[in-house]
Formats: structure tokens, C-alpha cells, sequence
């Protein structure tokens, strides 16, 4: 094996190996087979946030539902800040792109032999919900991993982290300003993580799909490779980022004080009849919406916020005691069991929970083709800010939007950019001059610890302006800190994860302070 670095050609570099980006992947492959298509994913092949969406996907698909309702659940949940073109022709477009999926393998719930097995989450006004069981992502990254293994024009690379995105910043040593119109991708840099050499990965066509950044928070549901690496490249490449001060926060996260990430209690189970109680039993929702524990998430995490400041409780409580146990634990099996190691009982049992940073309805702005401002880089999935969410996501609605949004990437692949192909100019190495090892990383786990208990503390569900402007005192000093680090240092994942988690705190702090309003997700006590 070379230890030398390489300049690898492709025509399509994907990175990350979610819904996002196996599913273009599989497409392209399929319609191209001569393509050469690179996917590259920091870790383990099934490893991504995808993975870990137990509730299910939200789509138009009972005789007894309509494009219209689901479009207005989807508009209120996001409080109408939501881009209602968009909003229509994802929800239009999602019937197909779901029978695409069942096509290639996705196992749902049946009711019957006839009839899929249709749930009901928070802030949706009809059972529409395709599920398997509370794992569904897991399923679905099973099938996509499936298809991509029978598809020898896609090469699927693991344990490769992307660096940075090659744009005339390297091959001219130009400098980008936000305000530039005519920036082009090239591709990336990308370490191998087992030699840690870093290789030129130069492609026609780069597509970022590398989930959320919810490790910028102490508290969240997401695995923890999901620190924004996809947005953190693209804000220094000077592509346009929006909407990072809304972060949904999932109402309900088990309550398990120091584990990361925090196990999620999947809204389908409120969906499915349980109550939200405080502790001293009495059920608060009641008060705060007419659909109580079925208000959309904004509304609910910040209700279980208030509570917990209001009696000084750690925690708040899922009631299932009152449901039908067989049928619970025949659609919940996995929180059942997970319940069940640490000592609760769901039949008798009240669940602790706690809200926990979930989704992120920012990041990298894109057109309704997926493409970014920077010619022939787009972005598809948590990563993207479409325009869909809006405010808050509403519950299930984010694994659609990577499908049907995918399907436009690639149909705007074939018609637009693979017939005239942009010259790749020279791509210098990357510059290792004067690196060293270093000799503590302990300075670069305190660096994230730091951040992510800044982001808890004072950006979290309610913010207010003094909040906000101590983050960035704090954060500030974090960047100065961590840049000296990687100036000095030979790359290693951590502190790579550590740069893109400040660009990520810095954004949303930020974009909070620009708001003039309350919206969805975003509530500033100065604002009220």
C-alpha cells in the first residue's frame, strides 16, 4: 500500500451514507452503469442518522387523506415560514418516491394483507405514518445498503472523512468573499482514518448528504458522528447557510442523566394514546393545546421545558400504563426492551423523559433542484435547507424530503451536467507542512465538552439576547483556541469534528441573534 497521496478522478462524490445520499447513489447507478460513483462515509457504512429515525415516514397513502391536509399540517407545524411551493410538491411527489422504496425491498407494517399498518404522530391530522415497528430507519438503510451492494459502479468507501470542499481557494489560492457568484467545486479532501493520509478526490459532480450537527448539543438524540461536518465545509467554502436558529428539540428522550446520544421515545407512542405527565401524575398538555400531547414538537418540548422550570423536576413522564400492552410492545418492541434494561416496566411504569436536541431545520441553502450556490456541489437531507420545514419540522417529514429531493438532484444531474463537464484544473496536495502530533487530546475533548454545554445552557429550547451574546463571548475564544490546534496538528477525526462543531455553535448563535420574531422552534425571552 502507498503511503503516498492520491489524486482519485470520480464523476459523482457523495458524502455520507444516509437516505440522503444512498438513495442519488442508487439512482445514478442505475440509470448510468458506466458512471463511476465514490460514496464516503466518516464511519461504519450503516452508521448515520438515518439509522436512527424510529418513527416512520409521513406520506399520503389511505383513501381517507388528502395532499391538502397533510400540506397544512405540514405548513402549521413549520408556522408558515415553510416555502409552500416546495411544501407542494414534496407531498405531491411522495407517494411515488415511497412505492420506489417498497420497490426496492423496505419491509412496513401491515394491518392486514391488504393494508399497510398507518400511524399517527404529533401535529398530523390523519394516520399516515409508514412504519416498521420503532425502527424504521434501520430498515430502510438495510434495503438502501442492499441495492448499493449490487451495484458495482458504486464504490462505498468507510472510515473516510471529508476535510474540505476544493474550490478555487486551493487551485488558484483565490480568495472567496460570500458575495462571489462564480465559485466552483472540484470536489474534496478526504482522509482515509486507518493511514491518515489525506487524498484529492476531484469529481464531476459533489453532493454533500451528511446529516445533522445535533452533537453540538450536551443532550440529543443523534449519533454521535452527527457534528455538521457537510455545513461546516460548505459555510468555508462561502456557500449560503440558513435557518440554523431553529433546531427542533424531540420533546421526549429517555431520561438517562450523562448518556450520549440520549435514547429517543419515538412521538408514535404519544400517537399511539400515551400522556405526558408531571411528577406529580397530572397531565399538563391539557392546558397548553386543544391536541394536547399531539401538538406539533415545538410546542411540546417547550411546554415540558416550562413544566420542569416550574416544579424544579429533572425530568417529566410518558404514561403507557393505561394501553393495550400486547399491542404496545408488538409496535414498540425496541423501547420496550431498552425500558426494560434500565428497570421500567411500561405496563406499570411510568417512562422518565426529557426534550433533547433532535433536527435541525437549517443548513445549506438549496434551490428546488438541490443545487447550492456553488456550481456543481449540491446538498440533499438534514444538511439541506429546503425550505420544507420551515419553523419546526413536522414529525416524520424529513425522510421524505431526502427521497423526493434526491430524485430532483438526480433528474437535474441527467438533464444539466453530465453532457458538458467542467475541466478539473490542477488540485494541489494537501499541506501537512509543520504539523506535529499532539501531544494532549485532551484539550481537543475539552474544546467539545465546552462547546456542547455552552449550546445546552444558553441556546437551548428558550434563549434569551444576554444568553446569546455570553455563547459567543465563550465560543469565541473556543475557535481561537481550536484553530491554533489545527494549524499545529497533524488532522485526526477529533479535531476536524471539533472545527466543523464551532462553525456549527457560531451559526446558530448567530442566525438567533438576527431574528426579530418568535417562531416554531425558535423562542427568545426578549422577543415575547
Amino acid at each position: 500500500m502507498s503511503n503516498h497521496p492520491k489524486n482519485i478522478q470520480t464523476d459523482i462524490l457523495i458524502l455520507g451514507s444516509g437516505i440522503a445520499g444512498l438513495s442519488i447513489a442508487i439512482k445514478l447507478a442505475k440509470a448510468q452503469p458506466e458512471l463511476k460513483i465514490i460514496v464516503a462515509t466518516k464511519d461504519q457504512k450503516d452508521e448515520s442518522n438515518t439509522k436512527y429515525a424510529q418513527g416512520g415516514v409521513a406520506v399520503v397513502w389511505d383513501k381517507f387523506d388528502t395532499f391538502e391536509s397533510h400540506i397544512a399540517d405540514t405548513l402549521r407545524a413549520g408556522e408558515y415560514a415553510n416555502d409552500p411551493k416546495v411544501v407542494k410538491k414534496v407531498i405531491e411527489k411522495a407517494p411515488k418516491r415511497m412505492k420506489e422504496l417498497i420497490e426496492w425491498g423496505t419491509d412496513f407494517d401491515l394491518r392486514d394483507p391488504e393494508h399497510y399498518d398507518l400511524g399517527k404522530e404529533g401535529g398530523h391530522s390523519a394516520n399516515r405514518i409508514l412504519h416498521h415497528k420503532d425502527v424504521t430507519g434501520f430498515e430502510i438503510q438495510k434495503t438502501l445498503l442492499n441495492q448499493v451492494n449490487a451495484l458495482p459502479n458504486i464504490i462505498l468507501l468507510q472510515h473516510h472523512f471529508a476535510i474540505d470542499l476544493i474550490t478555487q481557494h486551493h487551485t488558484e489560492k483565490r480568495k472567496h468573499t460570500f458575495k462571489d457568484t462564480d465559485i466552483v467545486c472540484f470536489g474534496a479532501y478526504i482522509m482515509n482514518e486507518k493511514t491518515q493520509i489525506i487524498d484529492i478526490y476531484s469529481a464531476q459532480i459533489t453532493i454533500i448528504a451528511t446529516g445533522g450537527a445535533g452533537q453540538a448539543y450536551a443532550s440529543t438524540t443523534n449519533p454521535v458522528i452527527a457534528t455538521g461536518d457537510g455545513i461546516a465545509m460548505a459555510y468555508r467554502a462561502k456557500a449560503r447557510i440558513a435557518d440554523m436558529q431553529y433546531q427542533q428539540f424531540h420533546p421526549t428522550s429517555l431520561y438517562e442523566p450523562g448518556k450520549s446520544p440520549s435514547f429517543l421515545i419515538t412521538e408514535a407512542v404519544r400517537g399511539f394514546g400515551a400522556y405526558l405527565k408531571n411528577d406529580k401524575g397530572e397531565r399538563f398538555m391539557l392546558q397548553i393545546d386543544e391536541r394536547a400531547e399531539l401538538a406539533s414538537r415545538d410546542i411540546v418540548a417547550r411546554a415540558i421545558n416550562m413544566e420542569m422550570n416550574r416544579t424544579g423536576a429533572e425530568c417529566v413522564y410518558l404514561d403507557c400504563t393505561h394501553l393495550d400492552s400486547t399491542a404496545f410492545a408488538n409496535h414498540f418492541p425496541n423501547i420496550v426492551m431498552k425500558c426494560k434494561s434500565i428497570g421500567i416496566d411500561v405496563t406499570k411504569d411510568f417512562i422518565p423523559v426529557v426534550p433533547a436536541m433532535h433536527y435541525l431545520m437549517g443548513g445549506i441553502h438549496v434551490n428546488e433542484f438541490g443545487e447550492t450556490n456553488i456550481t456543481n456541489l449540491y446538498a440533499n437531507g438534514e444538511a439541506a435547507c429546503t425550505g420544507l420545514h420551515g419553523a419546526n419540522r413536522l414529525a416524520s417529514n424529513s425522510l421524505l424530503e431526502a427521497l423526493v429531493y434526491g430524485h430532483n438532484i438526480v433528474q437535474h444531474i441527467f438533464k444539466n451536467k453530465l453532457t458538458s463537464k467542467t475541466p478539473t484544473p490542477t488540485i494541489p496536495q494537501w499541506d501537512r507542512a509543520g504539523t506535529i502530533e499532539p501531544k494532549e487530546r485532551v484539550l481537543i475533548s475539552h474544546n467539545r465538552k465546552s462547546i456542547q454545554y455552552i449550546m445546552s445552557d444558553l441556546v437551548g429550547i428558550v434563549r434569551s439576547n444576554e444568553r446569546l451574546f455570553r455563547a459567543l463571548d465563550h465560543l469565541n475564544y473556543i475557535y481561537h483556541d481550536t484553530e491554533k490546534l489545527y494549524k499545529k496538528s497533524i488532522l485526526s477525526p477529533q479535531i476536524i469534528e471539533l472545527r466543523n462543531l464551532n462553525v456549527i455553535a457560531y451559526l446558530i448563535v448567530n442566525q438567533s441573534l438576527e431574528m426579530k420574531e418568535n417562531l416554531g422552534s425558535f423562542y427568545n425571552l426578549d422577543l415575547a
